[in-house]
């Protein structure tokens, strides 16, 4: 089966400071793959390379098996219709009432919609994220950041996309309703049959939303598999980070 996404050898570096140097990742249809690691270690460069944010140095990026590395104009414009995106802290645009924060792809491209068209499929998504219609006219302002959120979500899905990326999505929420968003954000992917990407460093989402985890330190990924072996791996880096154990020299913890 050819991989959704793969990521060979990629590398990406800023001056003389070296954050990827030699990734490689490959993330099967329909599956969640979440990526953790400490801060600083690559998770959000790792994500912008393949959203095409930032361009890699080296290496290969594949989506369906296209090598989307160094694309530009139309065709990447082709693949990023297959994205849908929950940005760490929201990204909502505050001038604009939420059904337009959540149709704001649908407004503009070769699919645009109306706008009656765009507003209905708006309020469909808000009420697929546990929003009420009357949501739709009030603006990021007026909403909790829990409700601000799930108005993030409702937008990563509102275009129907194959591919879902999530930057940190529970970061700033209480665990209530951090359980809350990882259990739509599993429930939305698997109905829509989707491909996940995340990236975290919080160990109950990733319990909760994963199918397979890798993690990301110096550059590398240093250990990948499925969630259900992530307690058990003897992989020190891994025991290291799920276990909160501070910063050191990895043998002090074999």
């Amino acid at each position: 089966m050819t991989a959704k996404i793969e990521m060979a050898g990629v590398r990406k570096s800023f001056g003389s400071k070296h954050i990827l140097c030699g990734v490689d990742l490959s993330v099967q249809p329909g599956s969640s793959t979440v990526i953790i690691g400490g801060s600083g270690t690559g998770k959000s460069v790792t994500l912008k390379c393949v959203l095409g944010i930032l361009t890699a140095d080296a290496g290969i990026i594949r989506v369906d098996g296209e090598d989307v590395t160094k694309a530009r104009g139309r065709r990447r414009e082709a693949q990023l219709d297959k994205f849908g995106m929950l940005f760490q802290g929201g990204a909502l645009f505050d001038s604009l009432p939420v059904w337009q924060n959540v149709s704001f792809r649908l407004l503009q491209g070769k699919r645009r919609k109306t706008k009656d068209e765009a507003r209905d499929i708006a309020i469909e998504k808000l009420r697929r994220v546990g929003l009420t219609a009357d949501v739709a006219d009030l603006f990021p302002a007026e909403l909790s950041g829990g409700m601000q959120k799930r108005v993030g979500l409702a937008r990563a899905i509102a275009a129907e996309p194959e591919i879902i990326f999530f930057d940190e999505p529970t970061t700033g929420l209480d665990p209530i309703m951090a359980d809350v968003i990882n259990d739509l954000i599993r429930e939305i992917v698997v109905e829509m049959g989707a491909t996940a990407m995340t990236i975290t460093h919080d160990m109950t989402s990733v319990r909760k939303i994963a199918d397979r985890v890798a993690m990301l330190h110096d550059g590398v990924i240093q250990w990948e598999g499925p969630v259900g072996e992530i307690d058990s791996t003897e992989n020190p880096y891994v025991h290291q980070f799920v276990n909160g154990l501070p910063d050191g020299p990895i043998e002090a913890i074999r």
